[in-house]
């Protein structure tokens, strides 16, 4: 076996990893990405607390939540779960 850690997506099938998910960019698992509209949200910071991957954080400074997509697997729940529809999910361009 070889000294050097495996990546995410070396791991075999159904494989539980030794390490926590934030050690692993799993951002490009998503097939669609959360979009965020500014005026609409009302900063109750549901969608960050019901975030699986913890990939919505509150920006204090600017007063705004932000979205970290290098961890966001685009599942959803933020734009579901917004009772203001300030987030909605589309498909990312093929640029990201």
């Amino acid at each position: 076996m070889s000294g050097q850690e495996k990546s995410w997506k070396e791991l075999m099938f159904a494989a539980v990893s030794p390490k926590p998910s934030t050690d692993f960019l799993t951002g490009d698992w998503k097939t669609f990405k959360p979009v965020y509209d500014e005026e609409k949200c009302v900063g109750c910071l549901q969608c960050a607390m019901l975030c699986p991957e913890g990939a919505i954080i509150w920006n204090a400074t600017a007063g705004k939540v932000e979205f970290n997509f290098d961890y966001c697997k685009g599942c959803g729940i933020c734009a579901n779960e917004c009772r203001v529809k300030a987030i909605s999910m589309s498909m990312p361009d093929k640029e990201e």
